[in-house]
């Protein structure tokens, strides 16, 4: 008896630690975090280099999901993702005010440049009015490509055109591609088209695309990204602790250093903004 109950209570034991070994993985899994975030910080290699940093410091495996900022926005807001990186000031806000989000804070800038081939067709080299450089693309009817994914960058480019009191849509000389800013680069050189994009994207594909920067320096061409945690509240089981680790750490000395010091062929194309806390 004393034997038979010592198998059974070993066999049970070992039961259990079978069922604790092949629960790991899930939990393991649970502690990922889900980055939705905008092609530009993954096209442009500064997640690769700055995440690392972040995932060993915490022992947190991020996965990132590169889409335009107007599908990362939809991913927080369906619980698909429990931190974002974005830059859609007025799209962010109504994202907060729906209460999808909680805690946006200013992480770091960019600009758009208007970037095209060297050949110029419209004349807007050296300009520094994107609203001029616009109207003369539409005038001269020189092939433009649209990112038309609703991203940050997509819906700057469509602030601009009714400024410079133009309708592009639906014209055959303005292509909407649905594309990321990486292949919209790539189009854009093998066409000979113009096209906006964030620089940091353009520095990544500049050899490849052959495009030349032919407009830049307006003010309204400055692009701010901001990091917002998911609201817990509403999907009580994302990773509100990973995000909020990644929030922290990426507005912090360290991680705002980390985004300085990101060069592509020794340019600085990201700056730090977030303010000490």
């Amino acid at each position: 008896m004393a034997a038979g109950a010592f198998c059974a209570a070993a066999l049970l034991q070992t039961l259990i630690g079978v069922a604790l070994l092949v629960g790991m993985p899930a939990r393991a899994a649970a502690q990922d975090l889900r980055l939705a975030t905008t092609t530009s910080t993954e096209n442009s290699g500064l997640l690769r280099a700055i995440l690392p940093q972040f995932e060993t410091k915490f022992h947190i495996q991020v996965h990132v999901i590169a889409v335009g900022t107007g599908k990362a926005l939809k991913l927080g807001e369906n619980g698909d993702a429990d931190v974002l990186l974005v830059h859609a000031p007025a799209a962010e806000l109504a994202f907060m005010a729906a209460g999808h989000g909680v805690d946006r804070r200013k992480v770091m800038h960019n600009d758009f440049i208007l970037v095209g081939p060297s050949a110029d067709f419209a004349g807007i080299r050296g300009a520094t009015d994107v609203i001029a450089a616009f109207r003369r693309i539409a005038d001269w009817k020189a092939k433009f490509i649209s990112r038309g994914d609703n991203s940050g960058t997509d819906q700057m480019e469509k602030s601009y055109w009714p400024l410079a009191g133009v309708s592009p849509a639906g014209q055959p000389w303005y292509v909407s591609a649905g594309l990321g800013m990486g292949e919209v680069l790539t189009m854009a050189g093998e066409l000979q088209a113009y096209t906006l994009t964030d620089r940091g994207t353009f520095a990544a594909y500049r050899a490849k695309s052959g495009l030349q920067i032919l407009a830049e320096g307006d003010p309204r061409m400055f692009n701010p990204y901001s990091v917002i945690a998911v609201n817990p509240a509403k999907y009580p089981d994302i990773n509100y602790r990973g995000a909020t680790e990644l929030s922290d750490w990426i507005t912090s000395a360290e991680g705002q250093q980390a985004i300085a010091a990101f060069r592509i062929d020794g340019e600085q194309v990201f700056f730090a903004d977030a303010q000490s806390r």
